[in-house]
């Protein structure tokens, strides 16, 4: 009752006076420290980077996987490095491998030659994230073609415990991440055959949150239905032009058909479940040699970043550690190149240098400057709001920022930013939602006056962040 209070009077205090309903849903305490780390990464390092495979059967042995160089700290460093503030690792993919020494199956690294048998990933990686202060996060396939119950009851037994495991045994775990292939072929304890379950019924979802939240009660859940985090709709690393953190999420369930077309969310959604995008750097998820040439350009990651974070997403980039056990040269230098990108780029908020008002109403900018969500500037009208922002010079800028206080609701339906270039108000985009962050990105203008309109919103509109900036040109 003390917080809730405590974080009563601090809404008042930073509102202009004013305290604001929130537009429910709105998100719990998890949600807003996760919405806060934007950016982190997925390792896939498994069997099938021993295997040079996608999704392994299932049969492979345990001697394959054998790294010869492995360093966790080698992987957290370059993370870390490249502004991240997470890892999430594939403990255990599709063929039923796992990365830590299961007392619950055989197919594990304790089998393995690595360590002699003796290693246990997931432990050296949390304390690799210890190290560089980066949050851990699980990966651990819902389908697993290697155990010969899959398909039966007892399975479901078998995968808890081995979630029990990972959630008791490594600390503090930020997400759990489950994907949603959900059956098919597979060796099966050596039946090599094809099991079939029902999607929405087999894996009694509800009592494995249940689980999660005992043992790691602030870590966020992802999945197709949620209950914290909802698949952005493909693997390409783009979030929808407009994305609402709202969704109805009984009308969700793991592995669903068509489930791209819930990619934008739901206005009027029950339940507040943000996307997260996910993408691989590379084409493959796993290391493959001959993609060694293939990392996606810097171009390409830029372009990635501003349509994921950019629209009210979180950006899950992953890394395939190839079979030293390292992440490979080419793929670190990629992911310093953009992090020097984006420093570079929102290392100077014009804003700083401008005056702002709301409405013909002026409000102090350090409100709207200062990284803190509950800090904002409202406005009195629910529709046909103008910001205009005028800058003391001149200036080359190419990027804007603008943030609502989601942990009041996101409320903005549709917007429009304009410039003005000589003497007349030239549109750059019409755009819809906005929520924890929208960036727009344009070609390099030289401007002093700009206008953000919000002409329509489902309640008075709170902005708690403003932001212009020139990029760097990339040679």
């Amino acid at each position: 009752m003390k917080n809730i209070l405590s974080s009563l009077v601090i809404i008042i205090l930073f509102s202009c006076n004013q305290s604001y309903e929130p537009v429910k849903p709105i998100p719990s305490e998890r949600q807003k420290i996760w919405q806060e780390m934007e950016y982190y990464a997925f390792i896939h390092f498994n069997m099938n980077t021993f295997t040079n495979m996608e999704w392994g059967f299932g049969d492979e042995s345990p001697s394959t996987f054998n790294p010869t160089e492995l360093d966790t700290d080698q992987w957290a460093r370059i993370i870390k490095e490249s502004g991240m503030k997470g890892i999430i690792i594939t403990a255990k993919h599709h063929d039923g491998f796992s990365l830590w020494p299961s007392k619950y199956s055989e197919h594990s690294v304790k089998n393995s030659p690595w360590n002699k048998g003796k290693g246990d990933l997931i432990k050296d990686l949390e304390n690799s994230c210890k190290k560089y202060d980066l949050k851990l996060g699980i990966y651990l396939s819902p389908w697993d073609r290697n155990h010969p119950d899959y398909g039966k009851e007892s399975y479901i037994k078998y995968f808890r415990n081995q979630l029990t495991e990972l959630l008791t045994n490594y600390g503090e775990i930020f997400e759990v991440w489950f994907d949603g292939a959900n059956g098919g072929s597979g060796y099966y304890g050596g039946a090599n055959d094809v099991r079939k379950v029902d999607k929405k019924t087999y894996y009694d979802w509800e009592n494995t949150h249940k689980l999660i939240r005992k043992y790691q009660p602030n870590a966020v859940i992802f999945s197709d239905a949620g209950p914290d985090i909802r698949w952005v709709g493909n693997e390409k690393g783009y979030a929808s032009k407009t994305t609402w953190s709202n969704i109805y999420r009984d009308s969700l369930y793991g592995g669903m058909p068509d489930y791209y077309k819930f990619s934008s969310g739901q206005e009027f959604g029950t339940h507040f479940i943000p996307t997260e995008t996910d993408v691989s750097i590379r084409p493959g998820w796993y290391y493959h040699p001959e993609e060694d040439n293939k990392v996606k350009s810097l171009d390409k990651l830029i372009d990635i970043y501003f349509n994921s974070i950019g629209l009210n997403s979180s950006l899950l980039l992953n890394i395939p550690v190839d079979k030293r056990g390292l992440i490979h040269e080419n793929d670190a230098l990629r992911m310093l190149e953009l992090n020097k990108f984006l420093k570079n780029t929102f290392n100077k908020n014009f804003i700083e240098e401008s005056e702002i008002n709301f409405n013909n109403k002026s409000h102090p900018i350090n409100k709207i400057i200062d990284k803190k969500i509950n800090t904002f500037c409202p406005f009195k009208l629910k529709n046909n709001n103008i910001i205009n922002i005028t800058l003391k010079n001149e200036k080359i800028v190419d990027v804007f920022e603008i943030s609502e206080n989601i942990n009041l609701g996101q409320r903005i339906k549709e917007f429009v930013f304009e410039i003005k270039v000589n003497e007349k108000w030239v549109t750059v985009e019409k755009g819809t939602t906005v929520g924890k962050k929208r960036l727009i990105k344009f070609e390099p203008l030289i401007v002093k006056d700009l206008r953000f309109t919000i002409v329509d919103s489902k309640d008075i509109p709170l902005i708690s962040e403003i932001g212009l900036y020139k990029s760097p040109e990339l040679k």
